[in-house]
């Protein structure tokens, strides 16, 4: 069973730092292909991050030099570090997983989300 459980969000002032972390259960791969994703209310669902068992990384625009996604091999927990909170980045975060390597980017596997709130 493959399973995915996203954990660290919270409420922070603008300007703070949270780290969110995806804890992923039942590959049965050396490899990976995972990403974040973020539903903002009011707005079209965003792929944040995404990150490449074999080391390459994508950003959204919007969340370029703040936010970094990590994970020290295929099977340990991900991570999305997140710097410098704007208000706008207030939504759920999910984590997202796909068997496929190369990576094609797209994600079969998602998890329920955490949220995150940033006040001004």
């Amino acid at each position: 069973e493959v399973q995915l459980v996203e954990s660290g969000g919270g409420s922070v002032q603008a300007g703070g730092s949270l780290r969110l972390s995806c804890v992923v259960s039942g590959y049965n791969y050396r490899k990976s292909c995972m990403a974040w994703s973020r539903q903002i209310p009011g707005k079209e669902r965003e792929r944040v991050a995404t990150i490449d068992s074999d080391g390459p990384t994508t950003y959204a625009d919007s969340v370029k030099e703040r936010f970094t996604i990590s994970q020290e091999n295929a099977k340990d927990p991900v991570y999305l570090s997140m710097n410098s909170l704007k208000p706008e980045d207030t939504g759920m975060y999910y984590c997202a997983a796909d068997f496929f390597h190369p990576c094609r980017y797209e994600y079969t596997y998602w998890g329920r989300g955490t949220q995150v709130a940033v006040s001004s």
